[in-house]
């Protein structure tokens, strides 16, 4: 059987466990989605897979979940980070749903010299992240960082991860994308896309002097930062992640 509702859940999940539902939980279910006792759930918490629950108790304010069985396992997504200059709220929520679904397996929120905002709402952009899971069906959480430097992200980057470095100043010329690509398969990857004001010169010729980044071009034209997202995740997981 698969439950049409999924929920996302902080608890452990096993065959037999009891879980207790919080008022707003209890309100989607029960208030929302018009569920009874005896409806089934599909529940999942970013670590044991996917598990059908049945309703044993309902209320307007809390009831009680019985967990039957394991629907789907946990199924990781690909070692791809997606950093990215946060933008406008609803385009910076956008690119976060978006990178959830399409399989990134963390969201890194970098500080250009050029990016807008100074703060993020770490807390509002995981929950997307999270509402993003259930509405695909994914059984994984991409963890969304707190909003961190980008000089202080590449002092720290670690041994191995390889970097797409999505430069719109290379929009209209010749891509060795996939050249790239296919040299490092076996290796584990990161996205960089920048703010609506690009890149300062600075910041590109250091990205451009490290021996993990591969700059490349994203097309003829000069995308905006959601869209270049969006992009550039299609073409890696089209190239090396499970879309292949």
């Amino acid at each position: 059987m698969r439950a049409k509702i999924r929920l996302y859940v902080e608890h452990p999940l096993g065959a037999g466990q009891s879980l207790p539902l919080n008022r707003d939980q209890a309100h989607y279910l029960f208030g929302v989605m018009r569920m009874g006792v005896g409806g089934h759930v599909a529940l999942f918490n970013g670590r044991d897979g996917e598990w059908l629950a049945k309703v044993a108790e309902a209320g307007k304010r809390n009831g009680v979940l019985k967990v039957v069985e394991q629907s789907t396992p946990l199924q990781m997504p690909p070692d791809l980070w997606l950093l990215f200059a946060p933008i406008k709220k609803a385009r910076t929520d956008f690119i976060v749903e978006k990178a959830a679904e399409m399989g990134a397996a963390r969201i890194v929120p970098v500080q250009t010299e050029f990016t807008n905002a100074e703060r993020i709402r770490q807390d509002r952009l995981q929950a997307h992240a999270v509402e993003a899971a259930e509405q695909c069906g994914g059984t994984f959480v991409p963890e969304v960082s707190n909003l961190q430097k980008l000089d202080r992200v590449l002092a720290d980057w670690p041994e191995g991860r390889q970097l797409m470095f999505c430069d719109e100043v290379l929009a209209g010329g010749s891509s060795t994308l996939s050249g790239v690509l296919a040299a490092h398969k076996s290796a584990p990857w990161a996205i960089l896309i920048g703010p609506e004001g690009g890149f300062s010169d600075k910041e590109r010729s250091r990205l451009n002097a490290l021996p993990f980044t591969h700059p490349i071009s994203l097309g003829p034209r000069i995308l905006r930062a959601d869209t270049a997202a969006v992009a550039a995740l299609t073409l890696w997981q089209l190239a090396l992640g499970d879309w292949q």
